[in-house]
């Protein structure tokens, strides 16, 4: 008798296993095919590939050289984006590994290194208020109000006041001008002959690192910055290693986010409550049951048809979506609803407007949350959450931070993914079919003012707060990929 092999389901399990032994390039390949196929979907198991294989990736780079790893990340961000554009996860995790990797370069000193790399040039004066350095409890670049700090004030208003004598580029900069960023300790010149006097060493009020000086001029090449630069380049020996250990945090947080989130259950669903949920999703049900450990309710699910109500009744009946493709070797099965004692009424769709009077909140899962506050969700998750806004009823949405994109809904069109139209209309129905054009939306966009609250994992939030949590996960650069 021919020995029996097991055939493995191409998945986020077997691409897993792959990592330890394919080539990196071919990892690559075999993911971006998976993505094409669908054979990984959804927002954790694409986050999760994503980070294991920028992990391989980072690990795998030769040399010291930050342009060129940050060069390597974005080729390989831009090539899986491309193989599923929907799937803006595999973006975000791509985007938080390009600022782990200038985070760390700037502590390292790498910041030095490239400010001494531009010695030489002439750069123009620049007078913009984007181009000074961010400020840790400034107002964000996403927010409107960017323009409302101090602008910049010209310099040449001031040189024809001064004396011919002074030389402009070894003035020390004013701390009411270009260097909002000066500190407290900083010495103050208050005449003309401190001017002369100011000490020769570089003290915290002078103009930071990687930043031309208000007079236009790059800084000159000292003794004392060529030390700074072979101190800045031994520290970039361990740049690998912080960058490593910071993906591996981001792993971490993948694991622990729907436990941060559903450690904010007591404080949202009440006893004797009606709650109202949608589609099958392992944050919501985490949820839920965390609440159930001290509270009484009643938790009526819609059975998102026709694309998600197998693993709707699967999730309800048994506390395991029968949709294993994701993950086959999860560890994260939970004990059903009625287990722990909840009282769960499963309705069809359309049943949802005639119930929503009696409904106290509706909780939602999400696909993708965008910059804007509105999110990507389950087809009939709209219709929900327009029910509830006839009813004034409110709508809490679970979503770990990985999920939050910088991406703008500007084509809400592209967001929509459509499914197998058969699973509308059977195909066996040829006559019906044949006369009408039959879509299948797998996703709906639920736009943020039908939104009353988000609950990550780290904290709740409104949903005109976003932006800020944006500009705190996602550096400028990197937001086009």
């Amino acid at each position: 008798m021919p020995p029996t092999t097991a055939t493995v389901t191409p998945g986020l399990a077997s691409f897993l296993k792959s990592l330890k032994t394919d080539s990196v390039e071919s990892s690559i390949e075999h993911f971006i095919s998976l993505l094409k196929r669908r054979q990984i979907r959804n927002s954790r198991p694409c986050a999760i590939a994503t980070t294991q294989l920028l992990l391989r990736v980072v690990a795998n780079f030769k040399g010291r050289d930050v342009g060129k790893l940050l060069r390597r990340i974005r080729e390989v961000g831009q090539r899986l984006t491309a193989a599923q554009p929907r799937e803006m996860v595999v973006g975000n995790m791509v985007r938080r590994v390009l600022g782990l990797i200038r985070e760390v370069a700037e502590d390292g000193g790498d910041a030095d290194t490239n400010a001494m790399s531009d010695i030489g040039q002439s750069p123009q004066p620049q007078h913009d208020s984007l181009a000074r350095p961010s400020l840790s409890s400034s107002i964000s670049t996403f927010s409107p109000l960017r323009h409302g700090a101090t602008q910049p004030m010209d310099s040449s208003l001031h040189s024809e006041s001064l004396a011919d004598s002074i030389d402009l580029a070894q003035r020390p900069p004013l701390l009411t001008s270009h260097t909002s960023y000066a500190a407290p300790s900083a010495p103050m010149v208050t005449s003309l002959f401190g001017l002369f006097s100011h000490p020769e060493t570089p003290s915290a009020a002078s103009t930071p690192t990687g930043y031309h000086s208000p007079n236009g001029k790059a800084t000159t090449l000292t003794a004392q910055n060529l030390e700074r630069l072979g101190d800045s380049s031994a520290k970039t020996g361990d740049l690998k290693a912080e960058v490593l250990e910071g993906i591996r945090e981001l792993l971490d947080e993948l694991d622990q986010s729907d436990e941060l989130i559903a450690a904010n259950a007591l404080d949202h669903i009440h006893s004797n409550e009606i709650i109202l949920t949608h589609s099958a999703s392992t944050t919501v049900q985490k949820f839920l049951l965390a609440a159930a450990k001290k509270r009484k309710f009643t938790v009526v699910h819609a059975e998102a048809h026709p694309n998600d109500h197998d693993a709707t009744h699967a999730t309800i009946l048994t506390g395991k979506k029968r949709d294993t493709s994701e993950d086959s070797d999860a560890e994260d099965r939970w004990k059903p609803l009625t287990a722990a004692g909840i009282t769960v009424v499963l309705i069809p769709d359309s049943h949802v407007f005639a119930i929503m009077s009696r409904v106290n909140k509706v909780i939602l899962a999400t696909h993708t949350v965008l910059a804007n506050g509105g999110l990507v969700a389950a087809a009939g998750a709209r219709m929900i959450a327009k029910a509830a806004k006839v009813h004034q009823t409110p709508v809490v949405v679970v979503s770990g931070v990985y999920k939050l994109s910088p991406v703008y809904p500007f084509d809400i069109e592209e967001l929509i993914e459509y499914g197998d139209a058969g699973n509308v209309v059977p195909y066996e129905d040829g006559d019906f079919v044949d006369k009408v054009d039959v879509d299948n939306p797998l996703y709906d966009y639920v736009p943020a003012d039908l939104v009353d609250l988000y609950i990550t994992n780290l904290g709740g939030h409104a949903p005109s707060y976003l932006y800020r949590i944006v500009a705190d996960h996602y550096r400028v650069e990197d937001i086009n990929l």
